[in-house]
């Protein structure tokens, strides 16, 4: 059975990057490790940072916006031999379409649309991990969140200055400040 989630944070872990989906309501979450690359869209999405040129899930969601097609959620479906499944679920004209897909896209997509995100009950009790172990490291998930946020946006300022693009530098400046103060 199908749960509401959220994404809880993106962390960095001993294995590389993991986003951790959390049932809405539960003291467990779900590590998914995913690449850099992959980390680096969801992290871009859940600052809600815009980019100067659309990256490959935001071309998604404007083609889909073209095409009159929603995003009406995204499903964690099944875990088979280390390998998480997923579904995105789109709608047009009030019919669904599900696809397959990478769950590491499913977020990215998710925290872009904000559409509900849904995780299988057998995922969470074969691969949940309490959110006090989660935690351990002595930072909460909030502050790890923001953190990593600050981290990449740092990044981009440093390439915005090297290409001269003061004014975008400008922009990642007030936002990077502004999440320090939220830490």
């Amino acid at each position: 059975m199908l749960v509401p989630a959220e994404v809880w944070t993106v962390a960095k872990a001993e294995q590389g990057s993991a986003v951790l989906i959390k049932p809405i309501g539960s003291e467990v979450a779900v590590p998914i490790f995913i690449g850099p690359l992959e980390a680096q869209a969801i992290l871009i999405g859940l600052a809600n940072h815009k980019m100067p040129r659309p990256l490959t899930h935001d071309l998604l969601l404007s083609t889909l916006n073209q095409l009159e097609v929603k995003v009406s959620r995204i499903e964690i479906t099944e875990l088979k031999e280390g390998t998480f499944y997923a579904r995105l679920v789109l709608n047009r004209n009030g019919s669904d379409l599900s696809l397959d897909s990478r769950p590491s896209d499913c977020v990215a997509l998710a925290v872009r649309a904000k559409c509900p995100i849904f995780i299988d009950e057998g995922v969470v009790d074969e691969a949940g991990i309490p959110i006090s172990a989660a935690e351990a490291g002595g930072k909460s998930s909030k502050s790890s969140e923001i953190q990593s946020q600050i981290a990449y946006l740092e990044k981009q300022l440093e390439k915005a200055v090297e290409e001269e693009n003061y004014e975008e530098a400008a922009l990642l400046r007030d936002q990077i400040k502004e999440l320090q103060k939220k830490e």
